[in-house]
């Protein structure tokens, strides 16, 4: 099959989707993110996936790109306590953000889109992951944002990130708070016959240390949308 396409510029979702052997390219892709009106955040985030894989397709198609070339999409966004947290405006906001979100447990929402020409049709896929956040002190707080880490980022951290470590314990999906469910990807390209020979959850949890507990149920039984 020819290289899939990538529309999102992000380093993790590069590195994570690395892990799955695919050849791949990167096309990213600008659209609005701002949530409609009384939208759901599960609604939110797996229409913006959707629009970005769409956005995606029409660039690939202005450009020439073979038809056969399969899309893929993701969006991720952080709810607490009812709030969406997206990216932080500046340091500040950052700052905000992480003091609200610390010594809580969060919900990491993240949808991934894929879209085929050929087999004419787009399938998305919502995971849900709890995050339970560390009691972390706010000089680690200011510490952290000074690295500029947090700026990119839904939530204003990164899970993996090695000097601040945010998270207390896992029970989900690591890969989903990353930005790329990786388990949920296999399944999704399963249905437009791309099957992997990379043990992608072996993969997985070698590169992020992380034991899953979740990756059999996730390959055996999840919800499309």
């Amino acid at each position: 099959m020819p290289p899939l396409i990538l529309a999102s510029n992000s380093p993790r979702r590069k590195e994570l989707l690395s892990l799955t052997g695919l050849p791949y390219i990167i096309l990213p892709v600008q659209v609005d993110e701002t949530p409609s009106p009384n939208e759901e955040p599960k609604a939110c985030v797996i229409r913006l996936a959707k629009i970005k894989a769409k956005a995606a397709q029409q660039l690939a198609d202005s450009l020439g790109f073979p038809t056969g070339q399969l899309i893929l999409a993701a969006d991720t966004i952080v709810v607490n306590m009812n709030r969406v947290y997206g990216k932080p405006v500046d340091d500040q906001d950052a700052h905000k953000m992480l003091m609200e979100l610390r010594g809580h447990t969060h919900v990491v929402l993240t949808a991934i889109s894929i879209t085929g020409v050929r087999e004419n049709k787009q399938s998305t896929v919502l995971c849900e992951t709890e995050v339970p956040m560390r009691n972390y002190s706010e000089l680690e707080v200011d510490k952290y944002i000074k690295t500029g880490d947090p700026l990119d980022k839904a939530g204003a951290y990164a899970i993996q990130h090695d000097g601040f470590h945010p998270v207390e314990s896992m029970t989900g999906c690591y890969a989903s708070v990353m930005g790329l469910p990786l388990c949920h990807l296999v399944k999704e390209l399963e249905s437009f016959h791309v099957n992997l020979y990379e043990d992608v959850p072996v993969a997985c949890q070698a590169k992020l240390k992380y034991q899953c507990p979740v990756f059999s149920t996730i390959l055996t039984r999840y919800a499309d949308y």
